[in-house]
């Protein structure tokens, strides 16, 4: 089980939340949790995935949005 844990800036999630959801929309089996914060409304958005190729890809194409980084770690 691999652990994706992917931060985004407010501006970055205004900009590119449909390319998001797009790329989240890939991955049927995942829960993502999304956490909003008040102060700045950057996103902590974070899910399990069984593949880790899955999550490499995952995380790479989160990366190519501005304002989106990633990681995994196993879980």
């Amino acid at each position: 089980m691999w652990h994706v844990i992917i931060n985004c800036s407010a501006v970055g999630w205004t900009t590119y939340n449909q390319e998001f959801r797009a790329i989240a929309d890939r991955y049927p089996d995942i829960k993502l949790i999304t956490k909003k914060m008040k102060d700045d409304e950057r996103r902590i958005m974070e899910c399990d995935m069984e593949d880790v190729d899955d999550a490499e890809t995952f995380v790479a194409a989160c990366m190519e949005l501005d304002g989106f980084s990633a990681t995994f770690e196993a879980n």
